[in-house]
């Protein structure tokens, strides 16, 4: 009787078929995984535009006095290439102002994020609204006009 062979062990095509699964495996993982990077990123963007946005309306808000119009600014050095647009309209409401602030990629123009509010401007109660002068608001903004 002549000895038994055994067969053990893979062909060279099943070894084939495993690496190119494998590789198929490993290509797609690592796409996710750029995928997720990329996406990690962009919000850490997006979250940080909307700060500075919400920093910007809160400078508005911290002056004092509102007054319509467009400002253009560069965003604080975290966001460098980036610029806010901020516009300031009056409503029907006397006192009362829509805000809107933009962030943009100085690079592209892309708009990153945008944020929409309404101030309110209260009137003032002051010695100089009582001799006739107007409001603290008012007198700084003729103040400025007359400066421009």
């Amino acid at each position: 009787m002549p000895p038994s062979r055994s067969n053990a062990g893979f062909s060279l095509v099943e070894v084939m078929v495993a690496i190119l699964i494998l590789g198929v495996g490993i290509a797609g993982l690592t796409e996710g995984i750029a995928t997720a990077l990329r996406s990690a990123r962009e919000s850490q963007l997006v979250g940080a535009a909307m700060l500075e946005a919400e920093g910007v309306i809160e400078l508005l808000r911290a002056e004092g006095y509102i007054s319509d119009g467009t400002t253009e600014g560069d965003c604080s050095p975290a966001l460098k290439p980036h610029r806010w647009t901020r516009t300031v309209s009056a409503t029907d409401l006397e006192g009362l102002h829509d805000v809107e602030v933009r962030v943009e990629d100085g690079r592209t123009g892309k708009t990153i994020c945008e944020l929409r509010t309404l101030v309110f401007e209260a009137p003032t109660s002051s010695p100089a609204s009582q001799t006739g002068r107007g409001s603290e608001a008012e007198i700084r903004r003729r103040e400025r006009g007359r400066q421009r």
